[in-house]
């Protein structure tokens, strides 16, 4: 009985480590779609271009999945590696203390970066261009953090992403991003 508890909860991760690899995969790619830095004057020339704030839409969602997994992962490592899971800052402070973080502040600023998003509808063009570069300079620590985490996953405790038919895309993308750190 315990056995197939111990197993429901490795799969669980791994189904976790999946879900990170493809929140990576739909970010880039709607990232891909535009052209960075973002302005105020371009965003509003082109105030009534769906396909543009589609794609914003999307960056927002996206991120704000990517970080929202990651968090429910790590807590969820947190718990099979036996290390202080009762408070979520507890988790961070572990895996910055492990390398897998590179600080529980920019963490944070990620967290309040797409909440401000989520709780504020800007009109001002400028503001909006702002926030969305914003995450789009962030977007690499997630990135990094994702492929760190998944690394301690395999390496301290064994376990990979799920299904795998994320894992080459995510390679590629985590490594174009650290050679061009999403200029």
């Amino acid at each position: 009985m315990l056995n197939t508890l111990l197993e429901a909860e490795k799969h669980h991760l791994a189904d976790l480590l999946e879900a990170i690899q493809r929140c990576v995969y739909f970010l880039n790619a709607s990232s891909q779609k535009l052209t960075w830095p973002l302005t105020a004057e371009q965003l509003k020339t082109q105030h009534k271009n769906i396909a543009l704030f589609e794609s914003l839409a999307a960056i927002n969602e996206r991120f704000a999945k990517l970080q929202d997994t990651l968090a429910a992962a790590m807590r969820h490592a947190s718990l099979l590696a036996g290390e202080a899971h009762d408070s979520f800052l507890k988790v961070l402070s572990f895996y910055e203390k492990i390398g897998v973080l590179g600080s529980v502040a920019t963490w944070q600023l990620c967290r309040t970066a797409r909440k401000l998003a989520a709780h504020d509808y800007e009109i001002e063009y400028t503001a909006i261009a702002e926030h969305f570069n914003t995450l789009h300079g962030l977007t690499p620590e997630l990135y990094c953090t994702a492929t760190l985490f998944i690394n301690y996953c395999n390496m301290a405790l064994k376990i990979e992403p799920a299904q795998g038919d994320f894992a080459q895309d995510f390679r590629i993308i985590v490594t174009n991003t650290d050679d061009k750190s999403l200029t």
